[in-house]
């Protein structure tokens, strides 16, 4: 979902991009990596841009839905969303911020359509997909929201920051199998497609700094062979390697890049918003799964996909799924 084609670049500017993912864990639904790309000041990091837009972001929840000072509050969607809370915190939050790109997603696959187009292709192979839409924004209305973006806009303008894109991927059971088999682990194959995704933004880039805060990985420390497969032409320079954070640069002088895999990477806002991006659109891929089963079996209570409970309801529409005669691998995540 972007604002427009990556502007030319004026000088003492820089691009910031986080990425983040949703559905690591999980044996059901989608594992979702988004990406956001912000344009800021040359010398303003990732890890700047909460303190830099106070006056129109929040990192925390006020005492009720929003934030008394009317701002618009963006976190790690772990602090936003629950079953309990539902969809509101992540809608009240991705609506502004689609708003500043242009953009107000009507239904359920609108918001595929801007945040991970490709997906939309693939889901013709999985039958809860095939024919689901819906209404969104599902806890908002444009009355609340617009005044929030609004004011976003003329913070951020005034703040010399601009929102330039948020982009997903969306890895389906059948796709995530495929993925593991060829790379051993569901923690490279993480590693790799968010490296394929922070290529992808990376490379229309005009020429000015670029800055990339991701998430650590599955315990890993060492990134620069990956690295150097999706960035062939440069030589990785490693200029840190730990447990807390891993950082790297490449490129020639007028667009250095700066990767950094860092602890809680979602603490920070570039990484904030691709968490909620990521989220959103695995809950929004689970509404469709447990409807079609819910369809079929009534009584049957609805699972978020991780373990335990997925154990738990794969027993409970085994007769049925043979019925319908759908693969376990289309179902289910081997990983």
């Amino acid at each position: 979902m972007r604002l427009c084609e990556t502007p030319a670049k004026l000088r003492g500017m820089a691009y910031l991009i986080g990425t983040d993912e949703a559905g690591y864990g999980p044996n059901l639904g989608p594992l979702v990596i988004s990406a956001t790309l912000w344009e800021a000041p040359d010398g303003v990091g990732g890890e700047d841009l909460f303190e830099r837009l106070a006056h129109v972001i929040t990192p925390n929840l006020g005492r009720s839905d929003g934030d008394a000072a009317g701002r618009v509050t963006m976190a790690d969607s772990k602090k936003l969303y629950s079953r309990g809370i539902g969809l509101r915190h992540l809608e009240r939050g991705l609506w502004p911020a689609f708003r500043l790109l242009g953009s107000w997603p009507r239904t359920w696959r609108d918001v595929w359509r801007g945040l991970a187009p490709e997906a939309l292709d693939a889901m013709q192979t999985v039958p809860w997909y095939v024919d689901y839409d819906g209404s969104v924004p599902s806890t908002c209305e444009a009355a609340e929201i617009e005044p929030l973006a609004d004011r976003l806009r003329a913070g951020m303008a005034a703040a010399g920051v601009r929102l330039l894109a948020v982009r997903s991927r969306a890895i389906f059971a059948h796709q995530f199998n495929e993925l593991v088999e060829r790379h051993g682990s569901k923690g490279a194959a993480l590693s790799r497609e968010t490296l394929a995704l922070a290529a992808a933004m990376i490379e229309p880039l005009s020429a000015a700094p670029i800055s990339l805060l991701c998430d650590k990985h599955g315990g890993r420390n060492c990134y620069g062979p990956l690295l150097a497969e999706y960035f062939p032409e440069w030589l990785v320079e490693v200029r840190r390697e730990g447990r807390q954070r891993s950082v790297y640069r490449f490129g020639p002088p007028q667009r250095r890049v700066e990767i950094s895999f860092c602890v809680k990477a979602e603490s920070y806002l570039p990484a904030a918003l691709a968490s909620m991006a990521s989220k959103y659109l695995r809950e929004l891929a689970m509404q469709a799964f447990n409807e079609f089963w819910r369809r079929r079996l009534p009584n049957l209570a609805p699972t978020a996909g991780y373990p335990l409970d997925a154990k738990r309801f794969r027993a409970d529409i085994a007769q049925t799924q043979r019925q319908l005669k759908i693969s376990d691998r289309v179902l289910w995540r081997m990983r």
